[in-house]
């Protein structure tokens, strides 16, 4: 049972964090976009007033997963752990964070972007 919640959350966070970095490209999929990029920041930055800046539910629910499995030593990021993960390479965890607060940050813009000038194409803004 371990292994297969290891592999759903492999599987779910990659694809979540993949549809954060790059579902405002189709406009069938923008509103959940925003809703995903705004529930992740708020775990971010309102959890991690609790829990510690850059607190995510699903990290910490999958190390739980790896810690019942044996393993140790897991990294504060979730990004710095997939990217090793799957490709084997070692990110610096400084470099990790900030691959992942810009690619946060860039899908955000872009959605407020995309967002306002169809608001202002329509004339609802």
């Amino acid at each position: 049972m371990l292994l297969l919640l290891d592999y759903f959350f492999v599987l779910f966070h990659s694809a979540l964090i993949i549809f954060n970095l790059f579902g405002w490209i189709h406009p069938s999929t923008r509103k959940a976009h925003l809703i995903c990029v705004l529930a992740t920041g708020g775990s971010w930055f309102i959890l991690g007033l609790f829990y510690g800046i850059g607190y995510c539910p699903l990290t910490d629910w999958h190390w739980r997963v790896l810690e019942q499995m044996g393993q140790t030593y897991l990294p504060e990021s979730y990004v710095k752990y997939i990217i090793s993960r799957l490709t084997g390479i070692n990110l610096t965890a400084s470099l990790a964070d900030q691959l992942t607060l810009g690619g946060w940050l860039f899908a955000l813009f872009t959605q407020i972007v995309i967002t306002v000038r169809k608001k202002r194409k329509s004339g609802k803004l």
